[in-house]
This record gives C-alpha cells, sequence and structure tokens, in this order.
C-alpha cells in the first residue's frame, strides 16, 4: 500500500502550528494522486487547505489512533515521528501525571519541577529483580537492568543521561545511584549518591553559568564510576569531569550576559565490577 493511500476521509494527521507547535486536523477529503491540496477540518471547526506540490508531494504526518495514545512504550505507536511522540508524552504527563515513557531500552523523562512520592525505598524493593518491561517506565527499571546485566554478565555496564539545561540529569543520577546503593545493601551508613555528588560545590564552582533555562547550569560532562565487589555491594565511587568545550563558555551577546551556547550535557554512571582476591 502507498504511503498517500493513507491519507483518506476521516483519517487525522498533525500540522504546524505557531502557537502549538503541532495540531490536530481531520481530512474531510480522500486524497488523490495529483491533487494541489488535502482538505481538512480542524478541531475548531475551521476548513483548512493543505497545499501540496504534485510534482513532490509531501503529505503531514497522520495522527496515531486515540486507542494508542497513552502507551508506555513509544515504540508501540503505529506512527512514531515528532508530532506523535510530542502529543503521547503530553497526554502522560498531563492526564496520568507520568513522567517517565519507555522508547524501546531508552528511557524518556519529563521534569516536573516538584518533589514526586516515586522514589521511596518502598518502590525499589517492587523493581528489584524485576524485568524492564515489566513495571512501569522507570529511572529503577533502568538501574535494575544495568545491575542485573553486571551480576549476570560479570561486565561492566554504563547508563547515559543526556538532556537539556535543566532537564533534570543531575537528578536522575542521584536517584540511579540511591537504587544501587539500596539493593547492593551497601554497608555505608551515608548514602553513596551522597558522597559523589558532594564534590559538585567544587566543580560547579568553575564550570557553572546561568542560562535561559537554569540559573546554574553545568557546562561540562561528568564522568561517575561506582565499583562493586564481587558480592555485588558498592566499594567506592568517583566522579570527574570527562569534557569542557569552548563553545559553552560564556560570552556576551548585546545587554545579556552569560547566555550560552544551546548544548547537551551527558552524565554517565558506568558500574564497574571489582573482583576482591
Amino acid at each position: 500500500m502507498a504511503l498517500s493511500e493513507l491519507y483518506t476521509k476521516y483519517n487525522r494527521v498533525w500540522i504546524l502550528d505557531e502557537k502549538h507547535v503541532w495540531k490536530s486536523a481531520e481530512i474531510t477529503k480522500d486524497f488523490l494522486s495529483g491533487d494541489n491540496a488535502l482538505e481538512l477540518l480542524l478541531e475548531d471547526g475551521t476548513v483548512h487547505l493543505y497545499p501540496i506540490d504534485p510534482s513532490k508531494p509531501k503529505l503531514p504526518p497522520l495522527r496515531n489512533p486515540d486507542i494508542l495514545v497513552g502507551e508506555n512504550d513509544l515504540t508501540a505507536l503505529s506512527y512514531l515521528h515528532e508530532p506523535a511522540v510530542l502529543h503521547n508524552l503530553k497526554v502522560r504527563f498531563v492526564e496520568s501525571r507520568i513522567i517517565y515513557t519507555y522508547c524501546g531500552i531508552i528511557l524518556v523523562a519529563v521534569n516536573p519541577y516538584k518533589q514526586l512520592p516515586i522514589y521511596g525505598d518502598a518502590i525499589i524493593h517492587a523493581y528489584s529483580g524485576q524485568n524492564m518491561g515489566d513495571m512501569d517506565p522507570h529511572i529503577f527499571a533502568v538501574a535494575e537492568e544495568a545491575y542485573k546485566q553486571m551480576a549476570r554478565n560479570h561486565k561492566n555496564q554504563s547508563i547515559i543521561v543526556s538532556g537539556e539545561s535543566g532537564a533534570g540529569k543531575t537528578v536522575s543520577a542521584r536517584y540511579a545511584m540511591r537504587y544501587f546503593a539500596v539493593v547492593s545493601r551497601s554497608e555505608s551508613k551515608t548514602r553513596v549518591e551522597d558522597k559523589v555528588l558532594a564534590s559538585n560545590p567544587i566543580t560547579e564552582a568553575i564550570g557553572n553559568a546561568k542560562t535561559t533555562r537554569n540559573d546554574n547550569s553545568s557546562r561540562f560532562g561528568k564522568y561517575t564510576e561506582i565499583s562493586f565487589d564481587r558480592k555485588y555491594r558498592i566499594i567506592g565511587a568517583n566522579m570527574r569531569t570527562y569534557l569542557l568545550e569552548k563553545s559553552r563558555v560564556v560570552f556576551q551577546v548585546g545587554s545579556k550576559p552569560g547566555i550560552l551556547y544551546k548544548c547537551l550535557a551527558k552524565v554517565f554512571i558506568p558500574l564497574k565490577l571489582f573482583t576482591v582476591l
């Protein structure tokens, strides 16, 4: 079946919108090869003609059926593109108050900018020993998968936490480390994440800056290494800066100092298995 054959009456599509980025519209007439416009009905009742170049037809992205909206794994959607991803995340966050969604083995998180009661020890124990797809999407499920693979295969594992300034990378890394400290039954009285992140003020004193999204944004990547003994208990950890680009240095723009280049920062959390002789 050709892609154009899916653009039939009553099917829905996404079209660009200046205010909402993407907005939904319903096809009111079957699209035929050679048509120079796609007849649409917007949600507010407005009729809209979407221009199509017959020589190089570029049709708007199709909208997923309502039954698929809100899936906890984006790969389960019939159409996986920008508007489908944004709409699915919006529905889960706004309507269900869920901040985590899978995209295969990737965990997508929406920063709620407030504390949520989903990170306690009871939740950690609920995810301990479970397979990644058996429970709702959570940072603990990702941490459990890495911990389990390390213990099962005796190979080092890495978790990459990536996002824009203020996305919550450091907090996510903290929750992952808290999970390892609890499930490994670390004998230390002080949580491992507190020990590792205690070095943050030193690195932040010279490597952070104010951005439009975050008053204290990291301008560097952090590599955090957690070491385990042969009983898979934490025996140490260390954090170091691994990247500081010139493009992340503060520069002047008109009368607004401190505006920085838009870039991504990453936090690496490798789990390193040590054999103690």
